[in-house]
């Protein structure tokens, strides 16, 4: 396949997928993956895609475009394990905590499914779900709300059912993390209810990995400053070390089993 013709349907899957990891560019393409590197840092220089760890995203821009649960649950899921089973160790039993709507929060669920006495407080019904097993001691308090793409329940019914709770921890995930937006997401309501559970919260944990940084939704959450803490992965690049270490509580690189993914 021509070098023209190769970059054009990495282009096409890149503006279908939004996100694609290069292990399955080439699989698509029939080429290497050094072949498929090659290709999108030359697209990534001509503006028509954006190169991140393992992939290449749609360029730039700031995004309303929110990607269903469905979709994002299927990619990186070496860095949500990783992080999850980092932040699990921050919980302990008879805790209240709160867990926002999110691919990475259903993991951590995942991880917390066992403990004991726990009490959960989300706007997500995935993750209320995985609490639903025979013998489970979660004790879970799901929000009312209309229901978003990501499986987010949001609106003022939402934001209302927590506003007279108290947090002892809130783990949130978030769409987008940038020096300059801080930390957010495409849908406006769904900010809005991330709000009121950060302000429910004595502490917030952001768990987001590598690939979130320099994505910029429509509406902030949150300023970089406003977190106690992030939970990333190694591959978060040097300049977004540097600028979450400066303004972030703390910030906690957790390795990864395999390569980047490279997700969005």
């Amino acid at each position: 396949m021509l070098a023209d013709t190769r970059r054009s349907e990495i282009v096409a899957a890149v503006a279908r997928e939004r996100v694609v990891r290069v292990s399955d560019l080439a699989d698509l393409l029939g080429v290497s993956l050094v072949t498929v590197r090659r290709d999108i840092e030359a697209l990534d220089d001509a503006g028509l895609v954006q190169k991140i760890h393992g992939g290449a995203k749609v360029p730039g821009g700031t995004g309303t475009h929110e990607p269903g649960f469905e979709l994002k649950s299927t990619q990186g899921t070496a860095e949500k394990r990783a992080i999850a089973q980092e932040a699990v160790q921050l919980v302990s039993d008879g805790m209240a905590i709160g867990l926002s709507a999110g691919t990475t929060t259903w993991s951590l669920a995942k991880e917390l499914a066992g403990m004991k006495n726990l009490t959960v407080v989300t706007n997500s019904v995935r993750i209320a779900d995985v609490f639903q097993t025979p013998g489970s001691r979660v004790s879970v308090i799901l929000t009312g709300g209309e229901r978003t793409p990501s499986d987010a329940l949001v609106g003022p019914i939402a934001t209302q059912s927590v506003r007279s709770l108290h947090l002892d921890v809130l783990f949130l995930g978030v769409h987008g993390v940038d020096a300059q937006a801080g930390f957010t997401t495409p849908n406006l309501l769904e900010a809005e209810m991330d709000r009121a559970l950060i302000a429910a919260a004595r502490r917030v944990v952001v768990l987001a990995d590598h690939s979130k940084w320099g994505t910029v939704g429509i509406s902030t959450i949150a300023a970089l400053e406003d977190v106690d803490e992030v939970i990333s992965d190694e591959f978060l690049g040097l300049e977004a070390q540097r600028t979450l270490r400066d303004r972030v509580g703390a910030l906690r690189l957790v390795p990864v089993a395999g390569p980047a993914q490279g997700i969005s």
